[in-house]
Formats: structure tokens, C-alpha cells, sequence
């Protein structure tokens, strides 16, 4: 019987405000999380979501990524 990891889901709070910002960040959140993994924005929410389902990503390293390229994040718990 194959075993199921339950996945982690991490919220950030993030300055992304519009799609062309989510395209930018699209090849780079990809390479970041694992094949099974998944991450999405919210930008009808007023703190402009980032929600980022894995078992292997940890917060620093989304709050890295997004600093790197000059976006405000904060996890969100």
C-alpha cells in the first residue's frame, strides 16, 4: 500500500499585485516546489495570498525567492 504524505500549507501575505507580477514569479515558484507540489495566488484577497501546498518547502526559502526579486512577503499564520 503506497503511504500518503500529508502536505504542509504555507500563506504568505505578498505585494503581487497583478498577473503580469505572477508570470514573472510562474518558472521560478515552479522550480522552487517539488513535482507533486502546488502554489497559488489569490489576488482577489486584500493581503494578495500566495498559498504553497508541500512537504519539502520551508517558509524561508518562499520568503527568500519573493524578497530576491523585490516583493514583500510574510508568512501568514
Amino acid at each position: 500500500m503506497k503511504e500518503t504524505l500529508l502536505k504542509t500549507v504555507l500563506v504568505f501575505k505578498t505585494s503581487i499585485y497583478n498577473t503580469d507580477d505572477v508570470q514573472k514569479l510562474n518558472p521560478l515558484l515552479n522550480k522552487l516546489v517539488a513535482k507533486n507540489d502546488r502554489w497559488n495566488f489569490d489576488l482577489e484577497d486584500c493581503d494578495n495570498i500566495l498559498r504553497v501546498e508541500s512537504n519539502t518547502i520551508t517558509a524561508e526559502s518562499v520568503l527568500g525567492l519573493l524578497g530576491m526579486h523585490g516583493f514583500y512577503c510574510e508568512e501568514l499564520h
